[in-house]
């Protein structure tokens, strides 16, 4: 093993400004001393402001590294800390569901764990979840305004950000391309182990659920290279089979999969490439995304994705060579794992089971890829985030759905807002300004044909709310005919993690037109306004009025 100084502005961050506890039996408590409360509507919690003093002393974006993103976090009011945690009683994802259950997938604040019991032992971390998981992240990625109180107002704020970057660059993400540091100003290669000195076992990966295969790598970005598919990362998931060895997970449709496949046809025996853990926020969101402009299909267009977090980050991603390929990577990432892939079926194992983005126990692959490592650098003290796949929002969502906004807003001429929740896997919502019979209809169908995920395509009026899900459901039930304003596709490509699919990536769809039907399209002459339009309409001064006389009072209010 090797070691050598700290970079310059390496220090971890170390700041408690939140409760710790001992053990998990005191972390509901620890939410509630935070400021956690949940509103009125049983929607994400009102957080206590953050401090102005805490917000200027805070790393700013763009965010180069884990940590920043954090630190960050932290002044945000948006971390919980904890010194222990028993993993061997599966405390994160229990007490992470009870977070949700208290406060929303969207509302929940990251937590970090400073120590993890793992097979018995204390492994000193921190492990840190939920990371992108809070509305607010949207907003505090892009430096952009926090509005307390109002978490759909900051979430549009980021889309109207992301959607005016995109509208200046000719719909597509702008590109820097990044600057290549030296090792002594790569705070990745502080530490370099080699042969027998890696062992995997002994640092903080956890296994998620009792139900799991075992312990996995599950954050890591996959940094590839191909002569004719260029460079790629990806998160694919993998299985820590022994002190050396993973288990690899790159689904089909995926490019990690596809640049593997086209190795194994040029008759290469193996790959060797890295894994890279602790990234900066922008590479975290871009590696388990599709914003890149790959296109679908057997091979991928070349993409240049470290240019891509430069851009959007309006700064360049500063890199490093890795140890064993001259593959680029990030210089401030955690923790790099180095390894080679054999490419001969005869080497794969089987790998699994995993719970999955849908939220439900995936199946065992009885013949993956695996990858033997070779090479580990890291941080002095390394960080290590892990994903509750299936439990939190993986990342911030506003550029997936600032990107499909832009095309959609070609496509379909009514459209007002699309979003993808996270917490409703399978379900896409978007509203239009209708103006005819038939737009609801049609506007879905074109979201159905071209995004896997979007096996239930719900179509509202633009008076409806679509980040809020009772919003939604109160238009689906008080707008919607089953007959005629439904259509069904009967068979088409969907989402391998859809638990509900008999055929492997095949699925049924359906699309709901839950506007408020036109005479035209079997509707009423002339349909009801709803109470809060009456209102509105027949005492404009309502709602400023109550909010001057009584807000403190609501704002107050813990909700029993």
């Amino acid at each position: 093993m090797s070691e050598k100084t700290p970079a310059a502005g390496a220090d971890p961050v170390s700041r408690r400004t939140f409760l710790n506890t001992a053990a998990a039996g005191t972390a509901i408590a620890a939410l509630s001393a935070a400021g956690y409360t949940a509103d009125a509507r049983g929607a994400a919690p009102f957080v206590g402001a953050a401090s102005a003093a805490a917000l200027k002393n805070a790393p700013q974006p763009p965010f180069d590294s884990f940590r920043d993103w954090i630190a960050a976090l932290d002044a945000h009011g948006l971390l919980l800390r904890f010194d222990r945690i028993d993993q061997d009683q599966y405390q994160i994802p229990a007490l992470f569901f009870k977070a949700t259950d208290m406060y929303t997938m969207y509302g929940a604040p990251c937590m970090l764990f400073e120590e993890v019991k793992i097979d018995g032992k204390w492994v000193k971390g921190p492990v840190i979840v939920n990371t992108q998981g809070h509305w607010n992240t949207d907003a505090i990625i892009w430096g952009l305004p926090v509005i307390p109180g109002d978490h759909y107002a900051t979430y549009r704020g980021a889309l109207a950000y992301l959607q005016d970057m995109l509208a200046k660059n000719d719909g597509k993400f702008p590109e820097i391309p990044p600057v290549e540091v030296s090792r002594d100003q790569a705070p990745c290669k502080e530490v370099v182990l080699t042969s027998d000195e890696i062992d995997l076992t002994k640092f903080a990966f956890v296994k998620t659920n009792p139900a799991d295969g075992g312990r996995y790598v599950n954050t890591g970005s996959h940094f590839m290279d191909d002569p004719e598919l260029g460079p790629n990362f990806g998160t694919y998931r993998c299985q820590i089979k022994g002190p050396r060895k993973l288990g690899i997970n790159p689904e089909h449709n995926q490019t990690g999969y596809k640049m593997l496949m086209a190795a194994k046809e040029r008759g290469e025996k193996s790959m060797t490439y890295s894994i890279v853990l602790g990234q900066d926020p922008v590479i975290w969101l871009l590696s388990g995304t599709r914003l890149a402009a790959r296109g679908f299909g057997p091979k991928p267009k070349p993409a240049d994705e470290l240019a891509m977090a430069g851009g959007m980050r309006g700064k360049p991603i500063e890199i490093v060579k890795s140890e064993l390929t001259d593959i680029m990577i990030p210089a401030h990432a955690e923790f790099v794992i180095e390894g080679e892939v054999p490419l001969d079926e005869s080497t794969y194992e089987p790998e699994g089971p995993f719970g999955e983005m849908f939220g439900y126990l995936g199946p065992i692959k009885e013949a993956n890829f695996v990858m033997h490592v070779k090479k580990v650098t890291h941080r002095r003290n390394p960080w290590f985030m892990n994903a509750l796949t299936g439990m939190q929002r993986g990342m911030v969502t506003a550029p997936m759905d600032a990107a499909y906004s832009i095309r959609l807003k070609e496509m379909v001429p009514q459209f007002v807002e699309y979003t993808n929740p996270q917490d409703t896997m399978g379900i896409v919502v978007m509203s239009i300004d209708k103006t005819g019979p038939g737009q609801g209809l049609e506007g879905g169908m074109k979201i159905a044909a071209r995004n896997p995920i979007a096996k239930i395509v719900i179509v509202v009026d633009k008076d409806i709310n679509i980040f809020d899900r009772t919003d939604v459901m109160f238009a689906v039930g008080s707008r919607w005919q089953p007959n005629p304003a439904s259509t069904i596709i009967d068979d088409t490509f969907g989402l391998m993690t859809d638990p509900s699919q008999v055929k492997y990536a095949r699925t049924s769809k359906i699309v709901i037109d839950a506007t408020r039907q036109l005479p035209g399209e079997g509707g009423k002459e002339v349909f009801p306004k709803t109470n809060r339009e009456l209102l509105k309409e027949g005492a404009p001064d309502a709602f400023a009025q109550v909010q001057e006389l009584f807000g403190e009072a609501l704002a107050n209010w813990k909700c029993v």
